[in-house]
Protein backbone atom coordinates (compact mmCIF):
# COMPACT_ATOMS: atom_id res chain seq x y z
CA UNK A 1 0.00 0.00 0.00
CA UNK A 2 0.92 3.55 0.13
CA UNK A 3 3.45 4.68 2.70
CA UNK A 4 0.68 7.63 3.32
CA UNK A 5 -1.62 5.26 4.47
CA UNK A 6 -0.39 5.25 7.93
CA UNK A 7 -0.40 8.59 8.75
CA UNK A 8 -3.62 11.03 9.56
CA UNK A 9 -3.52 14.06 6.95
CA UNK A 10 -4.19 17.22 8.58
CA UNK A 11 -4.09 20.26 6.23
CA UNK A 12 -2.97 23.84 7.52
CA UNK A 13 -2.01 23.13 10.69
CA UNK A 14 2.32 23.08 12.60
CA UNK A 15 3.19 21.96 15.69
CA UNK A 16 5.07 23.12 18.34
CA UNK A 17 8.06 20.43 18.74
CA UNK A 18 11.12 20.42 20.78
CA UNK A 19 12.59 17.38 19.14
CA UNK A 20 12.56 18.06 14.92
CA UNK A 21 15.02 17.73 11.87
CA UNK A 22 15.02 19.31 8.92
CA UNK A 23 15.29 17.56 5.56
CA UNK A 24 14.56 18.88 1.97
CA UNK A 25 11.93 16.87 -0.44
CA UNK A 26 10.17 17.10 -3.13
CA UNK A 27 6.93 15.60 -1.45
CA UNK A 28 5.00 14.35 0.99
CA UNK A 29 5.86 10.56 0.24
CA UNK A 30 9.52 11.65 0.21
CA UNK A 31 9.17 13.62 3.70
CA UNK A 32 7.41 9.67 4.96
CA UNK A 33 10.62 8.44 4.04
CA UNK A 34 12.40 10.65 5.97
CA UNK A 35 10.40 10.21 8.87
CA UNK A 36 10.20 6.24 8.75
CA UNK A 37 14.42 6.18 8.72
CA UNK A 38 14.36 8.93 11.26
CA UNK A 39 17.07 7.41 14.20
CA UNK A 40 17.73 10.68 16.36
CA UNK A 41 13.92 10.10 17.93
CA UNK A 42 10.44 8.28 17.29
CA UNK A 43 9.03 9.88 14.28
CA UNK A 44 5.36 10.42 15.41
CA UNK A 45 4.55 12.87 12.66
CA UNK A 46 5.84 15.25 10.08
CA UNK A 47 5.09 18.58 8.81
CA UNK A 48 5.77 19.21 4.62
CA UNK A 49 5.45 22.62 2.92
CA UNK A 50 4.74 22.62 -0.10
CA UNK A 51 6.08 26.20 -1.38
CA UNK A 52 9.63 26.09 0.45
CA UNK A 53 9.82 22.02 -0.01
CA UNK A 54 10.92 21.32 3.18
CA UNK A 55 10.17 18.28 5.13
CA UNK A 56 10.44 18.41 9.09
CA UNK A 57 10.34 14.96 10.80
CA UNK A 58 8.69 15.71 14.50
CA UNK A 59 8.92 13.42 17.74
CA UNK A 60 5.84 14.94 19.07
CA UNK A 61 2.27 14.71 17.62
CA UNK A 62 -1.02 17.17 18.24
CA UNK A 63 -1.79 15.29 20.77
CA UNK A 64 1.89 15.80 22.97
CA UNK A 65 1.95 19.35 22.35
CA UNK A 66 0.50 23.01 20.97
CA UNK A 67 -1.19 23.64 17.24
CA UNK A 68 -1.50 26.41 15.22
CA UNK A 69 -2.69 27.35 11.87
CA UNK A 70 -0.44 27.53 8.90
CA UNK A 71 -1.52 28.00 5.40
CA UNK A 72 1.22 26.31 3.98
CA UNK A 73 1.86 23.59 6.14
CA UNK A 74 0.61 19.74 5.75
CA UNK A 75 0.80 17.64 9.00
CA UNK A 76 0.69 13.85 9.19
CA UNK A 77 0.97 12.25 12.15
CA UNK A 78 1.42 8.35 12.27
CA UNK A 79 -2.27 6.57 13.28
CA UNK A 80 -0.09 4.10 15.31
CA UNK A 81 0.65 6.86 17.80
CA UNK A 82 -2.48 8.01 18.01
CA UNK A 83 -4.09 5.31 19.00
CA UNK A 84 -4.78 4.52 22.60
CA UNK A 85 -5.75 0.84 22.39
CA UNK A 86 -4.05 -2.32 21.30
CA UNK A 87 -4.72 -4.19 18.27
CA UNK A 88 -4.20 -8.09 19.12
CA UNK A 89 -1.89 -8.65 22.04
CA UNK A 90 -0.53 -5.07 21.51
CA UNK A 91 3.07 -5.35 19.95
CA UNK A 92 2.83 -2.61 18.15
CA UNK A 93 0.94 -0.60 20.69
CA UNK A 94 2.52 2.40 21.13
CA UNK A 95 -0.29 4.95 23.32
CA UNK A 96 1.01 7.05 26.13
CA UNK A 97 -0.23 4.44 29.30
CA UNK A 98 2.38 4.33 32.18
CA UNK A 99 0.35 2.44 34.79
CA UNK A 100 0.03 -1.05 35.49
CA UNK A 101 -3.99 -2.32 35.85
CA UNK A 102 -3.56 -2.18 39.93
CA UNK A 103 -2.77 2.01 39.04
CA UNK A 104 1.38 1.50 39.94
CA UNK A 105 3.58 3.72 37.80
CA UNK A 106 5.46 1.81 35.26
CA UNK A 107 9.82 2.34 35.58
CA UNK A 108 11.16 4.15 32.97
CA UNK A 109 12.53 1.68 30.39
CA UNK A 110 16.26 3.37 30.48
CA UNK A 111 16.69 3.44 34.14
CA UNK A 112 17.98 0.42 36.52
CA UNK A 113 15.72 0.96 39.76
CA UNK A 114 13.79 -0.02 41.55
CA UNK A 115 14.49 -2.90 38.89
CA UNK A 116 17.45 -3.72 36.64
CA UNK A 117 15.11 -4.04 33.39
CA UNK A 118 15.94 -6.80 30.39
CA UNK A 119 14.60 -5.18 28.37
CA UNK A 120 16.37 -1.73 26.99
CA UNK A 121 15.86 1.20 24.47
CA UNK A 122 19.40 0.08 23.18
CA UNK A 123 18.92 -4.26 23.59
CA UNK A 124 15.37 -3.43 21.63
CA UNK A 125 15.40 -0.40 19.50
CA UNK A 126 12.61 -1.20 17.44
CA UNK A 127 10.49 -2.13 20.33
CA UNK A 128 9.38 1.45 21.14
CA UNK A 129 10.56 1.43 24.35
CA UNK A 130 9.91 4.84 25.29
CA UNK A 131 9.54 6.86 28.71
CA UNK A 132 8.09 4.78 31.12
CA UNK A 133 5.04 3.71 28.30
CA UNK A 134 3.28 0.40 28.46
CA UNK A 135 5.03 -1.99 25.81
CA UNK A 136 5.20 -5.31 24.92
CA UNK A 137 8.68 -5.93 23.10
CA UNK A 138 8.63 -9.59 24.08
CA UNK A 139 4.93 -10.41 22.22
CA UNK A 140 3.81 -11.38 25.54
CA UNK A 141 0.40 -13.46 24.91
CA UNK A 142 -1.37 -11.03 28.14
CA UNK A 143 -0.59 -7.93 26.40
CA UNK A 144 1.48 -4.73 27.31
CA UNK A 145 3.41 -4.57 30.24
CA UNK A 146 5.77 -2.44 32.07
CA UNK A 147 8.46 -2.58 34.94
CA UNK A 148 7.08 -1.10 38.20
CA UNK A 149 7.85 1.62 40.34
CA UNK A 150 7.51 -0.75 43.60
CA UNK A 151 10.67 -2.61 44.58
CA UNK A 152 8.29 -4.94 45.43
CA UNK A 153 6.53 -6.07 42.26
CA UNK A 154 8.79 -6.41 39.12
CA UNK A 155 6.49 -6.21 36.33
CA UNK A 156 2.92 -6.18 36.02
CA UNK A 157 0.49 -5.95 32.72
CA UNK A 158 -1.33 -2.48 31.67
CA UNK A 159 -5.11 -2.24 31.04
CA UNK A 160 -4.86 -1.11 27.72
CA UNK A 161 -8.52 -1.32 25.35
CA UNK A 162 -8.64 -3.55 22.50
CA UNK A 163 -9.35 -1.86 19.43
CA UNK A 164 -10.25 -2.65 15.67
CA UNK A 165 -10.67 -6.55 16.81
CA UNK A 166 -14.75 -7.85 16.57
CA UNK A 167 -17.04 -9.11 18.75
CA UNK A 168 -19.02 -12.52 17.37
CA UNK A 169 -19.26 -11.74 14.00
CA UNK A 170 -19.18 -8.56 13.72
CA UNK A 171 -22.11 -7.77 13.44
CA UNK A 172 -21.72 -4.78 16.20
CA UNK A 173 -18.50 -3.58 15.11
CA UNK A 174 -18.11 -0.27 14.63
CA UNK A 175 -14.43 0.66 13.78
CA UNK A 176 -12.76 2.16 11.08
CA UNK A 177 -10.78 -0.67 9.06
CA UNK A 178 -11.39 0.30 5.39
CA UNK A 179 -9.24 -2.19 3.04
CA UNK A 180 -10.11 -5.84 2.54
CA UNK A 181 -8.01 -8.89 3.25
CA UNK A 182 -6.28 -8.50 0.39
CA UNK A 183 -5.33 -4.87 0.41
CA UNK A 184 -8.21 -3.62 -1.54
CA UNK A 185 -9.63 -0.22 -0.46
CA UNK A 186 -13.26 -0.48 0.26
CA UNK A 187 -15.83 1.76 -1.46
CA UNK A 188 -18.16 4.29 0.33
CA UNK A 189 -21.51 2.40 1.65
CA UNK A 190 -22.88 5.95 0.19
CA UNK A 191 -21.44 6.09 -2.92
CA UNK A 192 -23.09 3.18 -5.98
CA UNK A 193 -19.37 3.29 -8.35
CA UNK A 194 -17.68 1.20 -8.81
CA UNK A 195 -20.72 -1.32 -8.14
CA UNK A 196 -23.80 -0.38 -7.64
CA UNK A 197 -25.89 -2.15 -4.63
CA UNK A 198 -28.51 -1.44 -2.01
CA UNK A 199 -26.75 -1.24 1.17
CA UNK A 200 -27.55 2.21 2.17
CA UNK A 201 -28.25 3.95 5.28
CA UNK A 202 -32.18 4.08 4.45
CA UNK A 203 -32.58 0.98 3.97
CA UNK A 204 -29.78 -0.47 7.15
CA UNK A 205 -30.09 2.26 9.24
CA UNK A 206 -29.12 0.56 12.23
CA UNK A 207 -25.91 -1.08 10.69
CA UNK A 208 -23.74 2.05 10.97
CA UNK A 209 -23.02 2.42 7.37
CA UNK A 210 -20.70 5.04 7.60
CA UNK A 211 -17.88 6.18 5.05
CA UNK A 212 -15.99 3.17 3.84
CA UNK A 213 -15.69 1.21 6.89
CA UNK A 214 -16.00 -2.62 6.91
CA UNK A 215 -19.16 -3.72 8.39
CA UNK A 216 -21.98 -6.52 8.79
CA UNK A 217 -25.19 -5.37 7.98
CA UNK A 218 -26.24 -8.77 6.65
CA UNK A 219 -25.28 -11.33 9.35
CA UNK A 220 -22.31 -12.70 7.30
CA UNK A 221 -19.48 -14.93 8.64
CA UNK A 222 -17.58 -10.87 9.98
CA UNK A 223 -17.27 -7.70 8.37
CA UNK A 224 -16.66 -6.91 4.38
CA UNK A 225 -17.51 -4.36 1.94
CA UNK A 226 -17.90 -3.49 -1.47
CA UNK A 227 -14.38 -2.93 -3.11
CA UNK A 228 -12.98 0.27 -5.17
CA UNK A 229 -11.85 -1.67 -7.26
CA UNK A 230 -14.14 -2.52 -10.68
CA UNK A 231 -12.97 -6.35 -11.30
CA UNK A 232 -13.97 -7.69 -7.32
CA UNK A 233 -17.33 -6.11 -5.77
CA UNK A 234 -17.36 -7.57 -2.56
CA UNK A 235 -14.68 -9.41 -0.01
CA UNK A 236 -14.52 -9.64 3.35
CA UNK A 237 -12.11 -7.84 6.10
CA UNK A 238 -9.27 -8.61 7.55
CA UNK A 239 -10.27 -7.90 11.11
CA UNK A 240 -9.60 -10.28 14.20
CA UNK A 241 -11.89 -11.37 17.11
CA UNK A 242 -11.30 -9.75 20.32
CA UNK A 243 -9.47 -11.48 23.01
CA UNK A 244 -12.59 -11.57 25.55
CA UNK A 245 -15.84 -12.38 24.48
CA UNK A 246 -19.10 -9.82 26.04
CA UNK A 247 -20.94 -11.34 28.54
CA UNK A 248 -24.07 -12.62 28.00
CA UNK A 249 -26.93 -10.99 29.69
CA UNK A 250 -28.36 -12.78 32.57
CA UNK A 251 -32.20 -12.25 32.02
CA UNK A 252 -33.38 -14.76 30.91
CA UNK A 253 -30.66 -17.26 30.07
CA UNK A 254 -31.66 -20.04 32.04
CA UNK A 255 -35.52 -19.26 30.82
CA UNK A 256 -37.36 -18.25 27.63
CA UNK A 257 -37.69 -15.16 27.16
CA UNK A 258 -39.13 -13.21 23.65
CA UNK A 259 -37.43 -15.58 20.79
CA UNK A 260 -34.30 -17.05 23.31
CA UNK A 261 -31.59 -15.98 21.59
CA UNK A 262 -29.78 -15.34 24.90
CA UNK A 263 -30.90 -18.81 26.36
CA UNK A 264 -28.20 -20.46 27.44
CA UNK A 265 -29.95 -23.53 29.44
CA UNK A 266 -29.05 -26.95 29.68
CA UNK A 267 -31.97 -28.46 27.82
CA UNK A 268 -31.14 -30.80 24.93
CA UNK A 269 -34.47 -32.97 23.98
CA UNK A 270 -37.07 -31.53 21.70
CA UNK A 271 -40.29 -31.38 22.63
CA UNK A 272 -41.44 -34.29 20.57
CA UNK A 273 -38.80 -36.15 23.11
CA UNK A 274 -35.67 -36.32 20.48
CA UNK A 275 -32.64 -35.79 21.65
CA UNK A 276 -30.09 -33.29 20.27
CA UNK A 277 -27.17 -33.41 17.62
CA UNK A 278 -24.28 -31.94 18.95
CA UNK A 279 -23.70 -28.49 17.71
CA UNK A 280 -19.69 -29.94 16.29
CA UNK A 281 -20.75 -32.64 14.63
CA UNK A 282 -22.31 -33.38 11.15
CA UNK A 283 -24.23 -36.37 11.32
CA UNK A 284 -26.76 -37.68 11.41
CA UNK A 285 -28.04 -34.16 9.93
CA UNK A 286 -25.58 -31.64 8.38
CA UNK A 287 -25.23 -27.84 8.80
CA UNK A 288 -23.62 -24.47 8.93
CA UNK A 289 -24.18 -23.54 12.50
CA UNK A 290 -20.42 -24.48 13.02
CA UNK A 291 -19.60 -23.50 16.67
CA UNK A 292 -15.93 -21.99 15.86
CA UNK A 293 -17.41 -19.63 13.43
CA UNK A 294 -20.57 -18.49 15.53
CA UNK A 295 -18.39 -18.03 19.08
CA UNK A 296 -21.39 -16.01 21.10
CA UNK A 297 -24.15 -18.05 19.75
CA UNK A 298 -23.73 -20.55 23.12
CA UNK A 299 -23.53 -23.11 20.29
CA UNK A 300 -22.36 -26.05 22.86
CA UNK A 301 -22.73 -29.51 23.67
CA UNK A 302 -25.90 -30.14 22.21
CA UNK A 303 -27.81 -27.78 23.65
CA UNK A 304 -31.56 -26.13 22.53
CA UNK A 305 -30.36 -22.71 20.76
CA UNK A 306 -31.54 -19.90 19.02
CA UNK A 307 -28.72 -18.58 16.47
CA UNK A 308 -30.92 -17.98 13.36
CA UNK A 309 -33.58 -15.32 15.22
CA UNK A 310 -36.39 -18.57 14.70
CA UNK A 311 -39.36 -18.19 16.73
CA UNK A 312 -37.89 -19.82 19.79
CA UNK A 313 -34.29 -22.41 20.62
CA UNK A 314 -34.63 -25.54 18.81
CA UNK A 315 -31.64 -28.03 17.69
CA UNK A 316 -30.95 -30.42 15.09
CA UNK A 317 -31.93 -34.19 16.32
CA UNK A 318 -30.13 -37.58 16.82
CA UNK A 319 -33.04 -38.64 14.45
CA UNK A 320 -32.00 -39.41 11.37
CA UNK A 321 -35.57 -38.97 9.71
CA UNK A 322 -36.24 -35.68 11.64
CA UNK A 323 -33.70 -32.91 10.85
CA UNK A 324 -34.93 -30.54 13.38
CA UNK A 325 -37.13 -29.51 16.14
CA UNK A 326 -38.29 -26.57 18.65
CA UNK A 327 -37.57 -27.92 22.23
CA UNK A 328 -39.93 -27.02 25.12
CA UNK A 329 -38.22 -24.35 27.31
CA UNK A 330 -39.45 -22.90 30.35
CA UNK A 331 -40.87 -19.40 29.63
CA UNK A 332 -39.31 -16.99 32.11
CA UNK A 333 -42.72 -15.93 33.17
CA UNK A 334 -43.88 -19.40 34.64
CA UNK A 335 -45.44 -20.61 31.57
CA UNK A 336 -44.21 -23.34 29.18
CA UNK A 337 -43.58 -22.73 25.41
CA UNK A 338 -45.34 -26.07 23.75
CA UNK A 339 -45.64 -26.55 19.99
CA UNK A 340 -49.64 -25.96 20.26
CA UNK A 341 -50.79 -23.03 18.85
CA UNK A 342 -47.91 -21.58 17.35
CA UNK A 343 -48.79 -22.60 13.83
CA UNK A 344 -45.01 -24.37 13.40
CA UNK A 345 -44.04 -25.11 10.08
CA UNK A 346 -43.64 -29.19 9.82
CA UNK A 347 -40.27 -30.51 8.07
CA UNK A 348 -38.73 -27.07 7.41
CA UNK A 349 -34.90 -26.84 7.83
CA UNK A 350 -33.40 -24.12 9.47
CA UNK A 351 -30.11 -23.87 8.03
CA UNK A 352 -29.34 -26.01 5.04
CA UNK A 353 -26.15 -25.96 2.45
CA UNK A 354 -29.15 -27.77 -0.16
CA UNK A 355 -32.55 -27.61 -0.66
CA UNK A 356 -35.15 -30.20 -1.60
CA UNK A 357 -37.10 -29.96 -4.55
CA UNK A 358 -37.56 -26.75 -5.93
CA UNK A 359 -36.26 -25.29 -2.41
CA UNK A 360 -39.85 -24.30 -1.37
CA UNK A 361 -39.27 -25.63 1.97
CA UNK A 362 -35.45 -24.09 1.98
CA UNK A 363 -35.21 -22.12 5.07
CA UNK A 364 -31.06 -21.74 5.03
CA UNK A 365 -29.44 -18.46 5.55
CA UNK A 366 -27.45 -18.42 1.91
CA UNK A 367 -27.51 -14.78 0.66
CA UNK A 368 -24.98 -15.41 -2.62
CA UNK A 369 -26.14 -15.95 -5.76
CA UNK A 370 -24.11 -18.65 -7.92
CA UNK A 371 -22.44 -15.89 -9.92
CA UNK A 372 -21.24 -14.28 -6.33
CA UNK A 373 -23.35 -11.33 -6.10
CA UNK A 374 -24.93 -10.58 -2.58
CA UNK A 375 -28.88 -10.72 -2.20
CA UNK A 376 -31.23 -7.25 -1.69
CA UNK A 377 -33.60 -7.92 1.00
CA UNK A 378 -37.06 -8.98 0.41
CA UNK A 379 -38.78 -5.88 2.13
CA UNK A 380 -36.15 -3.53 -0.08
CA UNK A 381 -37.01 -2.15 -3.55
CA UNK A 382 -33.53 -0.91 -4.56
CA UNK A 383 -32.05 -1.30 -6.85
CA UNK A 384 -35.11 -3.58 -7.92
CA UNK A 385 -38.65 -2.81 -8.26
CA UNK A 386 -40.67 -6.13 -7.17
CA UNK A 387 -43.78 -7.24 -5.77
CA UNK A 388 -42.25 -10.62 -3.83
CA UNK A 389 -42.71 -9.29 -0.65
CA UNK A 390 -43.02 -10.83 2.77
CA UNK A 391 -46.95 -9.13 2.80
CA UNK A 392 -47.64 -11.02 -0.40
CA UNK A 393 -45.95 -13.80 0.36
CA UNK A 394 -46.76 -14.50 4.18
CA UNK A 395 -45.56 -18.04 4.05
CA UNK A 396 -42.22 -18.26 1.74
CA UNK A 397 -40.27 -16.68 4.94
CA UNK A 398 -38.75 -14.02 3.32
CA UNK A 399 -36.45 -12.93 5.84
CA UNK A 400 -33.15 -10.38 5.51
CA UNK A 401 -31.75 -11.19 1.80
CA UNK A 402 -31.93 -15.03 2.44
CA UNK A 403 -32.10 -17.05 -0.88
CA UNK A 404 -35.95 -18.86 -1.19
CA UNK A 405 -38.24 -19.43 -4.07
CA UNK A 406 -42.04 -17.90 -2.92
CA UNK A 407 -42.61 -18.42 -6.67
CA UNK A 408 -42.45 -22.35 -7.32
CA UNK A 409 -39.05 -21.47 -9.43
CA UNK A 410 -36.50 -24.63 -10.10
CA UNK A 411 -34.28 -23.65 -6.92
CA UNK A 412 -33.99 -20.48 -4.62
CA UNK A 413 -33.53 -17.33 -5.86
CA UNK A 414 -32.81 -13.66 -4.96
CA UNK A 415 -32.97 -11.00 -6.25
CA UNK A 416 -29.29 -9.00 -6.47
CA UNK A 417 -27.61 -6.02 -5.00
CA UNK A 418 -25.95 -5.67 -8.36
CA UNK A 419 -28.92 -3.08 -10.28
CA UNK A 420 -27.54 -4.46 -13.89
CA UNK A 421 -28.89 -8.21 -12.57
CA UNK A 422 -32.32 -8.36 -11.38
CA UNK A 423 -32.37 -11.43 -10.29
CA UNK A 424 -30.09 -15.12 -9.79
CA UNK A 425 -30.13 -18.48 -8.75
CA UNK A 426 -28.91 -18.57 -5.46
CA UNK A 427 -25.20 -20.63 -4.63
CA UNK A 428 -26.91 -24.37 -3.41
CA UNK A 429 -27.21 -27.85 -4.85
CA UNK A 430 -29.96 -30.95 -4.23
CA UNK A 431 -30.03 -32.46 -1.02
CA UNK A 432 -30.52 -35.96 -3.34
CA UNK A 433 -27.44 -35.14 -5.55
CA UNK A 434 -25.40 -36.15 -2.15
CA UNK A 435 -27.83 -38.08 -0.44
CA UNK A 436 -26.70 -39.97 2.56
CA UNK A 437 -27.31 -43.40 3.37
Amino acid sequence: GDILDDYLRTDGVWILTRNKQFYKANNERECAEKCEAERNFYCRAFIFTRKKLECLTLAENAKMTVTFNSMDAVLYEKKIYLLQCKRGIGKDYRGTEAKTWRGIPCQNWAEKTPHNPNYTPEKYPNAGLEENYCRNPDADENGPWCYTTDPATRFDYCNIPESECMQCNGEDYHGEVSRTESGLECQRWDAQEPHAHGFTLKHFPGKDLRMNYCRNPDGELRPWCFTASPDKRWEYCNIHRCTTHPPVSGLGSQCLSRKGEDYRGRIAVTESGNACQHWDTQFPHKHGWIPDKYPCKGLEENYCRNPDGEKRPWCYTINSSVRWEYCAIPHCDGTEQGIAGMNVPVQVPLLEECYWGKGQSYRGTTSITASGKKCQAWNSIFPHKHEKNPERFPNADLRDNYCRNPDGRNSPWCFTTDPSVTWEYCNLRRCDDHRQE
